[in-house]
């Protein structure tokens, strides 16, 4: 495994491993975001798996399986999920299922022989009047267990015109790095698992 890996987003290079909150405005900006990092990752033959809002996201994405490497591409390379099968499934969200769901999947594309995984989520999803969306930051925190030591880099996709600055500055602490307008920044405010969780539940 290569000490770093370029997502293909403008000159940044995340470690294997990478849990980072990439901030964007608008659809465009999100697409543009999305497009780069896996097509990247599919040139490379990567896993590639990423969960988006809406059905239109997820038929632009399936272009972008097509345009990248056309009948070439194995089955199975990427994956497009929406939330009512992954982060909403059952109605509800729930961080323990969706832990397992990202457990699961790495452990799932090693068994099929890929050596890394690209993995994003497009978290509007949270702010639907779900049962559960509340435990969202702390999803995020446990969500470094995960991540952390696996040949993996992970994006969590937030819409700065839609999240409020409540729930930006609790995101903000569970990823130990954020990505905005192209520039990778270490997170200074970042907060390991136990103590968020500690301090969230006191």
């Amino acid at each position: 495994m290569t000490d770093t890996v370029w997502t293909g987003i403008d000159d940044v290079s995340l470690q294997p491993g990478s849990h980072v909150c990439a901030f964007y405005r608008g659809a465009m900006d999100r697409d543009r975001l999305l497009t780069a990092y896996f097509g990247t990752g599919l040139t490379a033959g990567d896993k590639c798996i990423c969960i988006v809002d809406s059905p239109d996201t997820a038929s632009r994405l399936e272009l972008l399986r097509h345009s990248t490497a056309g009948p070439s591409l194995p089955d199975g390379q990427f994956d497009v999920h929406l939330p009512e099968s992954t982060y909403l499934a059952g109605g509800r969200f729930t961080s323990s299922e969706m832990l397992t769901f990202w457990t699961e999947s790495l452990i799932k594309a090693e068994i099929e022989g890929y050596s890394f995984c690209r993995l994003a989520g497009e978290m509007t999803w949270a702010l639907r009047d779900m049962p559960g969306v509340e435990h969202l930051a702390g999803y995020e925190s446990e969500l470094n267990r995960v991540t952390s030591g696996s040949a993996a880099i992970v994006l969590c996709l937030y819409d700065l015109d839609l999240f409020s600055g409540e729930v930006v500055v609790n995101i903000v602490k569970t990823h130990p790095q954020v990505l905005i307008q192209g520039i990778l920044v270490e997170n200074p405010y970042y907060v390991g698992p136990d103590e968020f969780l500690r301090s969230a539940h006191a």
